[in-house]
């Protein structure tokens, strides 16, 4: 077993591996640090520990299913929509198969959740200033049962992903373990600094909301290259900091 890992080769797919992992797994950390920071304070570490177990044992799960993952690519039905009679047949047609109902089911779900989320926020009340945290009002289950329904979708991405850049189910579960206890370790930092910054919320859900969007365009056939997205969330993550640096110095001068 110790031989699989220090072929060049292979030692080189699970590195490309726990990258992309550790990629992938950004947008599920997101969405487990901003449903989890909705419970009372006493639970929020709790609810995060949960969730990313949740995580690492529905990916370890799936590996040890590759033969029913790899069935769910198998289209079910064809959806086609025909376009105005151009002589060159239908607009387009898609195949779906139980991996787009996942993507478009899940993407649909973290839309609304996005949404709502940001309705709350930027809708002020009584009790609740424009763009500050909203008081914890979530029950535990219920926000367990959405961590729970969003990591599946997640994994099954995950999962296909890793099956599509190795052949070996050893370096997959490393790979997988790796990337999930670096989940582990971020997450009670990462929900603490979104908690502090209301404007780090939004720009989690504008997140979020691109994400399930291009979950759906991908359960629809509509492929996005996953760098793009990534490029996209990375140059919005630049700029906050550069506005968070510039709020900074106003109130160190002020002070």
């Amino acid at each position: 077993m110790l031989d699989l890992f220090l072929t060049p080769e292979n030692l080189a797919a699970l590195a490309a591996l726990i990258t992309m992992e550790i990629v992938l797994g950004i947008d599920n950390l997101l969405f487990i640090s901003i449903v989890t920071n909705k419970l009372p304070e006493a639970q929020r570490a709790k609810g995060r520990r949960i969730g990313i177990g949740l995580a690492l044992i529905l990916r370890l799960l799936l590996l040890f299913s590759i033969a029913w993952v790899v069935q769910l690519v198998t289209p079910i039905f064809d959806l086609g929509i025909v376009g105005p009679d151009s002589g060159h047949g239908p607009a387009f047609e898609t195949a779906i198969s139980g991996r787009d109902l996942i993507l478009i089911l899940g993407g649909a779900f973290l839309i609304w959740k996005a949404t709502t989320e940001i309705r709350e926020k930027v809708t002020p009340d009584q009790d609740t200033p424009l763009l500050t945290e909203a008081k914890p009002t979530a029950a535990f289950g219920a926000v367990i049962a959405q961590i729970a329904m969003l990591d599946l979708v997640f994994s099954i991405d995950s999962i296909l992903t890793a099956v599509g850049m190795t052949n070996h189910v050893p370096i997959m579960v490393v790979a997988v373990v790796i990337a999930v206890a670096v989940m582990l370790l971020a997450a009670d930092p990462v929900a603490k600094f979104v908690e502090a910054n209301p404007s780090v919320v939004m720009l989690a859900l504008g997140f979020l909301l691109m994400i399930g969007m291009v979950l759906v365009a991908d359960g629809l056939g509509a492929h996005i290259p996953k760098g793009y997205i990534y490029a996209a969330m990375a140059f919005a993550a630049f700029i906050e900091g550069l506005n968070m640096a510039s709020r900074r110095r106003r109130l160190s001068k002020k002070s």
